[in-house]
């Protein structure tokens, strides 16, 4: 017979990963979402985040790591530092690829929002398998354009990438 129970004595519970974000923090300074919904999606992106991601940064592989986001001079910056704070790496990618992507998807958002108010229920569907496609779309265009630079999985990518959207339509 196999044991299959986690590695812990009876008073702790299993060891996360060392590859993975610990914290996550978005620039305050550039003020609150576009709408209720924007903020609460931001909210719930970043518990999401804390609470279960895959990230690994290729020149410091060893983690966990605190990640603050933010955007200056139309660049996307990720401010990448260890557990105690140390800076390991500022990534900055241009927000141009992004910019197609996050309009549609804040504007099909929007009809989703209202949907939800008036349409029918399959009428809701169809617009919501859209903002679920652009998202798709939006999530694998940031694990592209972070290739070399941190390891992040599918499920990292979408909650990065609703962050990446309030941040564009904050900034």
């Amino acid at each position: 017979m196999t044991d299959n129970s986690p590695d812990t004595s009876p008073d702790q519970s299993p060891a996360k990963p060392t590859s993975r974000l610990c914290a996550v923090e978005l620039d305050s300074s550039i003020g609150p979402g576009p709408s209720p919904e924007a903020e609460h999606e931001r909210r719930v992106a970043i518990y999401d985040l804390v609470e279960e991601n895959s990230f690994t940064l290729a020149a410091h592989p060893q983690g966990p790591y605190r990640l603050r986001l933010s955007t200056a001079d139309g660049r996307l910056i990720f401010d990448v530092l260890s557990e105690a704070e140390e800076r390991l790496t500022l990534i900055g990618l241009s927000m141009s690829p992004f910019r197609r992507i996050v309009k549609d998807y804040f504007m099909i958002c929007e009809s989703y929002y209202q949907a939800i108010r008036t349409a029918t229920p399959s009428q809701i569907e169809t617009i919501d398998m859209a903002r679920r496609g652009l998202h798709n779309e939006g999530s694998e265009l940031l694990r592209e354009r972070l290739n070399g630079k941190v390891e992040v999985d599918f499920d990292t990518a979408r909650r990065l990438f609703t962050l990446v959207c309030v941040l564009h339509w904050r900034g």
